[in-house]
């Protein structure tokens, strides 16, 4: 028999007891029956081999081997034996004869005990499939998952058998909830609330989690980037329209206490070196917001923290010091915790308040038992009243902090100073608009609260502070002039128009019954508005940069209407500082208003009760007043083009009023935008990010961190061949920027080779000498890449030979390296030598009028003596720079800034069109020791020396295809061009038309390249991204 009959009938023997056999088919007994006659098939056999005598010989012989009689049954004294492929003969070589006789009783029960065993067989189960998975597929139909009728009749009492069965029967849903109350609110919070224990929400996380890419930053659960395609669509919002952003993650801390010890405690934090401080005239009468960057105490210029926005509420006696004050100071979340201790040491501010102030919605570990047993047994239940009338406890919603564990101490008391320190954050919301049409907004979605008294027959109302407001007439009056103000603020065609920082208080009443049942678009008023201007700057009437503003004209050619004369003294004065003040400074109002809020569910329950559907709903005393404060936001403020664009308004609310003020903002026409578009809209204003543009706080060495190891995962995941290598086109670090490395190279690169600084020519000529030692720059630029298997020891050392002694013949340079040696970081922000270096990189001619005008825009001109002064204050420092690409190209983050040899700025002075030169290709040294290291892994061979001393062989981690392994070399002259800076913002701007990149640039590599430079072509750089060998020119400006 073949091997597939023997699998056939093995398969068919599975499932069957040991004591049944089968017989391996006729032509077996055949072959057995010819082997044991000893002759062969007769020709008549083998034509009719189904015959009746064949059939006959067959039955019978099955018969005989199926049964299984005792010894007396077994007359005959052959023996035959059970072989392969079925019964044989045995030794003898003679036939089994058929017994002569059976015994009934014995035969029976042998068939019994078969019979037994194949119906076991029949109805075990050999799999865990179903019956109707069973049946052949061409057989098999969807309806016999569920209808056992579908089935052949000979399966269904097997099918019917199964479906009984608890596992495969539906879950039936309790027909007293249908699906809004399965989905009941107790339950929700309960959930919400479980998955906000690691990342809080805002307000409107609920809305963004529907629409948005959401991510985990600093805390948060914050909405990084439309689903949609929405790039242009958020720039023209942003240009010529009205973009929404939630900044309810922003961290609030506030100071109180008398003016003095905040000023005092405060000076430490900041210089006056880098622009306005807490102590700035504007700023501490209420009036503006302020901005600064605040250091650790006494330690500027380096160990900065971060930048910060404040805000003074405004004072009621002008004058008094002894006045207790209050100060808003807003942060970053990821500068919160560094920026808190600080301000908390300098205040002496060692005692936590615990007793007062703490409110937490978060529920207690027993409350939250309760809560979720309550919701056990109401499942399935509707939820009735009680006995007494009341309602179970609510669940509040979590309204925690980021930033902070929820059973920490929110506020701090100094017993020397009696300034008390508190935390604020998420006590407020946010909402940031920016555009041209953000007064529109604003002001078709909120509207001044109305005044009420007791006198109109109120009673008493949840909204007690509003009324004793009202009665008083000096706050009546206040309230009328900054709803006057408000008005106005439709006739002003963009926010930029407004004084910076302007702070307007007010009070209004609820915006989601005002709010339009469709979507609309807020226009700004044409009569009211001056022109159709998007971005313009207002001096004394007079449009300064108006590259929007085709049809504005002066304020001098209005007529004398009394609302442009209002509206001209706005634009020129600003908000008075009495209109500054708003209830939102009290926390017991704000928490009223808070608590009283009118729930959605009761506000359209009243709206369903109108006797006219979709009039207006007129609540009267009963409506809720919200204190708000409106800041502005100038925008772009530095630099000489598109001033002003960017520019919006901050509205404040209490906490719990999110929703509120969000749906309304939207359907007026507000695009919303998330992380990215944030990040667009600070890389258009050319200003630095928080906090990956500070790399000298700590918060911005952690970013640092954090993205370089994301980068190196998602270069690890590609295979070697679909990724560069980074080696072989000479990028030391393409996911990180080696800052320290960088200033400290620049400066020994300044303290061995000086011959520049001896050799420059103050006319702005370039001597020969200097020439030279551009030359020899590039050349020992050349020999700093090594050979492969050269050692990195033997190729410094030859450097050193290459670059001579350290000259310190000059006391001034000698002084620059000794100040340099042992100092930390930093970037240079002082104002003075910002206005400074930007004069210098500009461009200029070789005419003696346009040096004089050069002359009379900055202080002094580019001298030797001039950089080794500011060489000397700010020794390894870096500088804030924006690079615009001359031709094509998109800068990358991470990407290059590197130095022009002589021979580039030559060949783009012959032909404008050249595009750059190109890094040559690198060697790789790093694949001579994969290789080895691979083989030795496939060898699986280890040294006689630790075979010998029994310890384990431990493989040094391998190194990743692609990237530098261990310390980093020079960077500086690791490339043919040598390197200055790295990008940490690049893309393609809409703005400009073109390639733009914002980074850092070496202090003491700006002000040698510009020595180097002709002044026709000063300020010109290359740009290199990390995954390409081509460089491109940019020019260099640094905006103050």
């Amino acid at each position: 028999m073949s091997n597939a009959k023997e699998r056939k009938h093995a398969k068919k023997m599975r499932n069957q007891p040991t004591n049944v056999t089968l017989s391996s088919g006729f032509l077996a007994e055949r072959g057995a029956k010819h082997q044991i006659g000893g002759g062969k098939l007769s020709q008549a056999e083998m034509q009719e081999p189904h015959s009746g005598t064949g059939r006959l010989w067959q039955a019978k012989m099955t018969s005989h081997s199926l049964s299984e009689p005792d010894g007396n049954e077994l007359c005959s004294s052959k023996v035959m034996l059970k072989k392969k492929g079925g019964w044989k003969a045995g030794p003898e070589g003679t036939s089994q004869e058929i017994p002569k006789y059976i015994t009934a009783s014995t035969f029976a029960q042998a068939r019994a005990a078969e019979i037994s065993a194949m119906l076991k067989a029949v109805t075990q189960k050999s799999s865990n499939s179903l019956v109707f998975q069973t049946l052949p597929r061409h057989m098999r139909r969807r309806a016999m998952s569920h209808n056992v009728r579908r089935l052949p009749r000979r399966l269904q009492e097997m099918a019917q058998k199964e479906a009984e069965k608890a596992v495969h029967q539906k879950k039936e849903h309790s027909k007293t909830k249908c699906h809004k109350a399965r989905r009941c609110h107790i339950n929700r919070v309960l959930e919400f609330n479980r998955r906000q224990k690691k990342n809080r929400w805002l307000e409107t996380h609920i809305w963004h989690a529907k629409r948005f890419h959401m991510v985990k930053k600093w805390g948060y659960c914050l909405g990084d980037r439309p689903t949609g395609k929405s790039h242009r669509a958020c720039y023209r919002a942003m240009t010529s329209r009205c973009l929404l952003q939630d900044l309810s993650y922003y961290c609030c801390l506030e100071l109180k206490g008398k003016e003095e010890e905040i000023l005092k405690a405060l000076s430490q934090m900041c210089s006056v070196d880098t622009g306005l401080t807490f102590a700035a005239v504007h700023c501490l009468s209420g009036k503006r917001q302020g901005s600064l960057l605040l250091y650790r105490a006494n330690k500027y210029p380096r160990q900065v923290l971060g930048p910060a926005t404040f805000i003074w509420k405004s004072e009621m006696s002008p004058g008094d010091l002894a006045t207790c004050r209050q100060l808003w100071i807003w942060l970053h979340p990821s500068l919160k915790q560094d920026i808190l201790e600080e301000i908390k040491t300098v205040c002496q501010c060692v005692e936590p308040r615990l007793a007062v102030d703490v409110p937490s919605l978060l529920s207690t570990p027993s409350q939250e038992k309760n809560q979720t047993q309550l919701s056990k047994e109401r499942n399935g239940k509707k939820r009735k009243r009680r006995d007494d009338g009341e309602m179970a406890g609510p669940i509040k919603k979590v309204a925690g902090d980021g930033t902070r564990a929820p059973h920490q101490p929110r506020s701090w008391v100094s017993p020397a100073t009696g300034i008390l320190v508190s935390d604020l954050t998420m006590e407020m919301n946010r909402f940031r608009l920016i555009g041209p049409l953000s007064h529109a907004v604003l002001t078709e979605a909120l509207k001044a609260a109305a005044v009420h008294t007791e006198e109109e027959g109120t009673g008493e109302t949840p909204h007690r502070w509003w009324m004793e407001a009202c009665k008083n007439p000096d706050s009546l009056s206040l309230h009328r002039r900054q709803e006057a103000i408000f008005e106005l603020l439709g006739g002003v065609s963009s926010p930029a128009e407004i004084p910076a920082g302007t702070i307007l208080g007010l009070t209004i009443g609820d915006p989601r019954i005002t709010m339009p049942q469709k979507r609309t678009k807020a226009l700004s008023s044409p009569e009211n508005c001056q022109g159709k201007v998007l971005d313009v700057h207002c001096e004394e009437g007079i449009c300064t940069r108006s590259w929007s503003c085709a049809q504005w004209k002066p304020l001098s050619d209005h007529t004398d209407d009394p609302d442009n004369e209002k509206v001209r003294q706005l634009l020129l004065e600003g908000v008075p500082v009495e209109c500054t003040h708003s209830f939102i400074w009290d926390q017991d109002i704000c928490k009223s208003v808070t608590e009283n809020k009118i729930s959605d569910q009761d506000l359209n329950r009243m709206r369903s009760e109108l006797l006219v559907p979709g009039s207006q709903l007129v609540l009267g005393p009963w409506e809720s007043k919200i204190p708000i404060l409106l800041i502005q936001q100038p925008g772009k403020v530095t630099g000489e083009d598109r001033l002003g664009w960017g520019s919006g308004w901050d509205v404040l609310s209490p906490k719990g009023w999110g929703m509120a003020f969000w749906i309304p903002f939207i359907y007026r026409g507000a695009r919303v935008g998330g992380l990215k578009e944030a990040a667009v809209h600070c890389q258009y204003q050319r200003a630095p990010a928080i906090p990956g543009d500070y790399p000298d706080s700590p918060a911005g060495v952690l970013f640092a961190e954090e993205q370089a190891k994301n980068l190196l995962e998602k270069y690890k995941r590609r295979p070697p061949a679909k990724r560069p290598n980074y080696v072989k086109l000479g990028t030391l670090a393409p996911f990180c920027c080696p800052w320290e490395q960088l200033a400290r190279d620049w400066e020994s690169r300044i303290c061995t080779q000086d011959e520049s600084w001896i050799s420059w020519s103050p006319d702005g000529q370039e001597s020969t000498s200097l020439g030279r030692d551009v030359v020899c720059a590039a050349a020992e630029s050349e020999r700093a890449s090594p050979p492969p298997g050269v050692p990195e020891e033997m190729m410094l050392t030859e450097c050193q030979a290459h670059s001579g002694p350290r000259r310190t013949g000059d006391p001034a340079l000698s002084a620059v390296c000794i100040a340099a040696s042992g100092t930390q970081l930093c970037v240079l922000r002082s104002r003075k030598l910002l206005k400074q270096l930007s004069a210098w990189c500009r461009p200029g001619s070789e005419d003696g009028r346009a040096s004089q005008r050069a002359h009379g825009r900055c202080q002094e001109k580019l001298t030797r003596e001039a950089c080794l002064s500011i060489l000397a204050r700010f020794p390894r420092a870096l500088v804030w720079v924006s690079l615009a690409l001359l031709r094509k190209g998109s800068p990358e983050p991470h990407s290059m800034v590197c130095v022009p040899a002589r021979e580039d700025l030559l060949q783009l002075h012959q032909d404008r069109h050249y595009c750059g030169p190109q890094e040559p290709k690198h060697s790789d040294p790093f694949r001579s020791k994969n290789l080895k290291r691979q083989q030795r892994k496939h060898g699986g061979q280890a040294t006689a020396v630790d075979l010998a001393a029994g310890e384990p062989v431990t493989e040094p981690k391998a190194p990743t295809r692609g990237l530098w392994s261990g310390p980093l070399p020079a960077v500086t002259a690791h490339c043919s061009r040598p390197l200055l800076g790295f990008v940490t913002q690049g893309d393609f701007s809409m703005a400009v038309g073109c390639g733009e990149a914002l980074g850092f640039i070496s202090l003491t590599g700006l002000l040698h390249m510009l020595t180097c430079q002709p002044a026709a072509q000063r300020g010109l750089v290359l740009l290199r991204p990390p995954a390409s060998p081509q460089y491109r020119f940019a020019h260099i400006a640094i905006e103050v």
